[in-house]
């Protein structure tokens, strides 16, 4: 079975970009979400197998959803999705528990070699 993700980003053409490049290489989108709000909401309805997360987003930020989400489950795997110049919030991003992270504008070969890092 195809690994299940969910994109989290308030860009739609970034949540496009991504999810063109997961469903080239054989991943299941199950969702997508616009703020940190909705991305906890939709990961405790959708349980994915992995989450890319957007850091820089309105209602709630991508490191206070990946808090929550790790709330709700201790083993949830997501990325972290940045554009340059972030590295602080990457950081934070990373010490917070996320898995790994990618850096806006997506390379589709480190969006896949971070996801499959984080899987296995």
């Amino acid at each position: 079975m195809a690994d299940r993700i969910l994109i989290v980003d308030d860009a739609a053409f970034m949540r496009m970009m991504i999810k063109d490049i997961l469903i080239k290489n054989g991943f299941h989108v199950v969702g997508e979400a616009e703020d940190g709000l909705e991305a906890v909401e939709k990961y405790k309805e959708l349980t994915p197998d992995l989450v890319t997360m957007d850091i820089t987003m309105p209602e709630m930020d991508g490191i206070t959803a990946l808090k929550q989400i790790l709330e709700v489950n201790s083993g949830a795997k997501i990325i972290m999705c940045s554009a340059m110049g972030q590295q602080a919030m990457v950081i934070d991003a990373i010490q917070a528990g996320a898995k790994d992270f990618i850096v806006k504008p997506f390379q589709s070969d480190r969006v896949i070699e971070a996801i499959q890092k984080a899987l296995n």
